[in-house]
């Protein structure tokens, strides 16, 4: 059944789009998960992937909200059996960049291939450590293999980042000189909290610096907001998360991202032009520790603009009454 209604929101028109149209929407296309990491609580092993018919209308409405970007993410993605014909389909109603979030683990020569004649744009692995342990093994020894492959075969552009706080310390710099070996734009990430704030002790600071020197220009994004969260100071920035940037659970409800699911949702059928400006001008209070990368990136370039409301109202609950981090 639709969760889109028959009346829908008109399109944004091109000024509101310049204004307050996301630059990125995360969609969950399915919550199940082929691992079974002990830090994450945003997969089962049980559930359903979405139908194929209401992510195209998802697809398609955050089109009309102006998306400029789509990144498909679970659980894992590669799970939903239709993941090729979503991304051919997000390019055909228009959407500019249309990006992937996996592990990597269900990747092979034939899904690469199937993924570039689908037209995507981008791929983002995650590697929390070097070795395989207790809590993951979504690490590079067993990845290796795979992560070799896609250097091969795949036509789009591929990030690998390595997670500060999930393994021991040389493992982010092993990550990030694999990556640059390979052609992959490398990135790092900082573990966090439940409430998507810093999850790490100032003791991580050298890490740090040496992993920025081996990244390079690219290092650093958003204000270079870790460098104070790692020295155990407030990171403040102006949130334009459910305008800039969208989080789309299963259920088709939109978030200001996964970490807050408990505090702000809209049913993505009934989201509008209004809703994006709304949330454009909505101070989230939990801004100042915010780890949330996507919220922050996509907000950088907008923060010369003000913001004046307080928090809007409580969500709509999650079907599952399930809590993601």
């Amino acid at each position: 059944m639709s969760d889109i209604p028959t009346e829908r929101p008109a399109k944004v028109s091109l000024l509101q789009r310049v204004r307050y149209s996301p630059f990125l929407v995360q969609m969950v296309v399915t919550r199940r998960c082929n691992l079974a990491c002990g830090y994450c609580n945003e997969f089962d092993q049980t559930s359903k992937p979405v139908p194929t018919e209401l992510l195209e209308e998802r697809i398609a409405h955050v089109r009309r909200l102006g998306a400029f970007s789509v990144e498909f993410t679970g659980g894992e993605p590669l799970l939903h059996p239709d993941l090729t014909e979503l991304i051919r389909h997000a390019k055909h109603v228009g959407i500019f960049r249309v990006r992937l979030i996996s592990n990597a683990f269900l990747m092979s020569e034939e899904k690469v291939e199937a993924l570039n004649a689908a037209g995507l744009d981008h791929l983002q692995v995650s590697v929390d450590g070097v070795e395989p342990n207790d809590v993951t093994v979504k690490t590079l020894k067993p990845l290796r293999p795979k992560l070799e492959m896609l250097a091969r075969v795949a036509k789009f552009r591929i990030t690998l980042s390595g997670v500060i706080g999930s393994a021991v310390a040389d493992d982010a710099l092993e990550v990030v000189h694999f990556a640059k070996a390979h052609g992959f734009q490398p990135r790092v990430l900082l573990i966090h909290g439940p409430d998507g704030t810093l999850g790490l002790g100032p003791d991580k600071q050298e890490l740090y610096r040496q992993v920025g020197e081996a990244i390079g220009s690219r290092f650093t994004e958003a204000h270079d907001y870790r460098s104070a969260l790692l020295a155990g100071k407030s990171a403040p920035f102006r949130c334009r998360a459910g305008s800039r940037y969208i989080y789309v659970d299963e259920f088709g409800v939109a978030h200001w991202c996964s970490q807050q699911r408990e505090r702000f949702g809209i049913p993505l059928a009934k989201y509008a032009a209004a809703d994006l400006r709304q949330q454009f001008l909505t101070r989230k209070g939990c801004e100042a520790h915010c780890t949330v990368g996507c919220a922050r990136t996509n907000s950088a370039r907008d923060e010369w603009r003000p913001q004046t409301l307080a928090p809007g109202p409580p969500p709509v609950p999650s079907p599952s009454g399930c809590r993601t981090c």
